[in-house]
Parts: structure tokens; C-alpha cells; sequence
């Protein structure tokens, strides 16, 4: 599980598409020699498995499955990305839970700024938007917001400075896709209304 407070914004250093999943190394200034092969990080958003490391790097593998819900296959070297470890025992539970369980690709429908902050609409497939409520929360790339409004499957977020500036967030643009996490409670209720 993840707070969707990210830590570190690391770099793509490599992407091997030789073997039968996709491989990524990813730079990081997370002390390494803490992290164990098989610790789960959040990789802007998606939960991912250390497979190698050393100081300042870790490998993970991606499956089809996932590069087919997610924007990792878009991932290329240079590419930055939202790093967050996953939580311990006795952490603080500063944002929302995050599984780490994207649901799918939203896309930065508008970017306005408001004051210091900035609005940003997205849009994501029809058959999400009955998930999302105003003031519940949606993971955006790891980031952990609350939604301010809802228009048939169009959504908006405000993002203060601090969240600009220490994600990846200030670098993005209109038409620029996330992976995108339903709150977990309201996939619980959908299913239960379903049946």
C-alpha cells in the first residue's frame, strides 16, 4: 500500500524490450541498500516489483498486462517518473491509501492557473466516471488528490505549488496521458450496487 505522497522523482536509465516482459532500470536517490529485491515501489503510480539494484538504481519487469492498462509502455530513457516506497508498519498515513493498481489512462483535458495553484480537467473512459465523486480521491501518475468537480467523464483537481514543484506534474501539458487509480472504497461500493 501507498500514501500517494511521492518522494522522488527518478529517471528512466534504460529499457530492455529484448526479453518476454519489458525492462526498466530506473535512477533513484532512494538508499538502495534498505530497499530488498522484491520490495514493492510505486512507479508513478504502478506498483512494481525490484527484480535487481544497486546504489542508485533498481530493474523492474512489466508484463503485457500492464503496459496494456498504463502509460509505461510510452516510458522511454530520460523519461522521469513519480517513485514512492511502499508503507511500513507505523508510517504516517499522510494521503489517501493507494494500492498501486492503476485502473487506466486518463488525459489532461485543460491546465489553467488559478492563484499560486493550477486547475487541471482530465478525462478518462466513460465507464470510469461513475467512480469518480466530487472530494473523493483519485490517484493521478502516484499523485494523491482530491477531485474538486465531476462532469459526465470529465473531472478537475487544483495543484498547489508544493505538488507542482516535487512531481512530475510542472513538466506536464495538455493532451499528456496518466495513470490514473480509482479511489478503492468506490470500486468496492460500484461492485456492490452492481450485484
Amino acid at each position: 500500500m501507498f500514501t500517494g505522497i511521492i518522494t522522488d522523482i527518478g529517471t528512466i536509465v534504460a529499457v530492455d524490450d529484448s526479453r518476454g516482459d519489458k525492462r526498466f532500470t530506473i535512477q533513484t536517490s532512494f538508499d538502495m541498500e534498505r530497499v530488498p529485491l522484491g520490495a514493492s515501489i510505486a512507479c508513478s503510480g504502478c506498483c512494481l516489483t525490484v527484480v535487481e539494484k544497486d546504489a542508485d538504481k533498481f530493474v523492474v519487469d512489466v508484463s503485457a498486462e500492464s503496459l496494456s492498462k498504463t502509460i509505461l509502455g510510452e516510458w522511454q530513457v530520460g523519461t522521469h517518473i513519480n517513485l514512492e516506497q511502499s508503507l511500513k508498519l507505523g508510517d504516517d498515513l499522510g494521503g489517501h491509501m493507494v494500492s498501486g493498481h492503476v485502473d487506466g489512462v486518463a488525459r489532461l483535458e485543460s491546465l489553467t492557473p488559478d492563484g499560486d495553484s493550477h486547475r487541471l480537467v482530465f478525462s478518462v473512459p466513460k465507464e470510469f466516471s461513475k467512480l469518480i465523486a466530487p472530494k473523493g480521491s483519485i490517484a493521478l501518475d502516484g499523485i494523491s488528490l482530491t477531485v474538486n468537480e465531476v462532469e459526465g467523464n470529465h473531472f478537475g483537481v487544483n495543484i498547489i505549488p508544493h505538488t507542482w514543484n516535487v512531481t512530475t506534474m510542472g513538466g506536464k501539458r495538455p493532451g499528456d496521458v496518466f495513470n490514473f487509480e480509482i479511489d478503492t472504497i468506490a470500486r468496492y461500493v460500484a461492485r456492490i450496487l452492481a450485484a
